[in-house]
């Protein structure tokens, strides 16, 4: 008979959940991906979050809930906005149902969130208790925290993580980052001013099992690493790391504005978290410095 915790990982197909899947250990637990295309394999429960409608009889110890629309994909249209938090609330009103239909109590729920909750706040340090901002990916994280929260009250234990940029080289900002990498070019945005909160894709894997398997994680937590580093030093430190030769440049946050619209807020605005709350658990990072990050990234050709 088969006693490992069951562990179910929403948005499992994505960049985070993809990653998560290949490091947990697969001894300990039994990982299922909740999907909305047909099952892969028995591995893979299909879900429908229009119609709130998992297609499962399962009970899983642990629920990961990573699903959401990704941020940066698209343009922000009137329509765009609302996939962006339909996506995200959706999902955990569906996990709600499911756990109301069937009388499941899990051990944990862990929501994704992002620190576009705190909205552009110049130099001043963030920590969890810090107020939201006011436009949209504030509203957007707000949302989806409220109904992460509804969800999790169905839990012995919630979880929420406001993540900052992810960093792996198989999507997300990095990619993005290093575009220009090739001809000796390396841009920061606007003034370079803004602070960047960023963690190592590992590292956030890591906290991910970490909040699982330690009781004393329950609550909200800034999931970033705990250097406190603004954009134009990030480009600084990641050439340095790659022993680049290349010339540093701004991107105008007007030309900014003009090509991305509201969305440039992603990149222009300024989150200097702090996470000592997340220090005090005992979680150890792996990565402190965004060079060495990137370096093993980019050098290790992984993730």
């Amino acid at each position: 008979m088969n006693n490992k915790p069951i562990v179910w990982i929403a948005g499992g197909d994505g960049l985070v959940g993809n990653h998560l899947q290949s490091v947990i250990d697969k001894s300990k637990y039994d990982v299922y991906t909740l999907s909305r295309k047909k099952p892969k394999n028995s591995q893979f429960i299909q879900w429908d979050t229009e119609k709130k409608v998992i297609y499962s009889d399962q009970k899983p110890d642990h629920i990961i809930n990573l699903a959401g629309a990704g941020i940066a994909d698209a343009r922000w249209t009137d329509q765009r906005k609302k996939i962006l938090v339909s996506s995200r609330v959706d999902s955990a009103l569906t996990l709600k149902a499911y756990l109301q239909e069937k009388g499941i109590r899990p051990d944990t729920y862990i929501s994704a969130s992002a620190v576009g909750y705190y909205g552009d706040q110049k130099d001043r340090i963030l920590t969890e208790e810090s107020k939201p901002g006011n436009e949209f990916m504030s509203d957007c994280c707000i949302a989806w925290e409220d109904a992460a929260k509804s969800t999790g009250n169905l839990c012995a234990k919630t979880v929420l993580l406001r993540i900052g940029i992810v960093l792996s080289t198989q999507d997300g900002a990095l990619p993005k980052m290093l575009m220009t990498k090739s001809v000796g070019v390396f841009n920061y945005f606007g003034n370079g001013a803004q602070y960047h909160p960023w963690i190592h894709i590992d590292d956030l894997a890591k906290m991910i099992i970490f909040a699982i398997e330690s009781p004393q994680v329950n609550g909200i937590y800034n999931a970033a690493a705990p250097q406190q580093i603004t954009n134009k030093e990030m480009m600084q430190e990641i050439m340095t790391s790659l022993d680049s030769n290349g010339v540093l440049l701004p991107a105008p946050s007007f030309g900014l504005r003009i090509l991305l619209g509201e969305m440039a807020h992603v990149v222009l605005n300024s989150n200097r978290v702090d996470v000592q709350k997340m220090l005090d658990t005992g979680f150890k990072f792996q990565y402190t410095k965004c060079g060495e990050a990137v370096r093993d990234l980019v050098m290790g050709q992984r993730y």
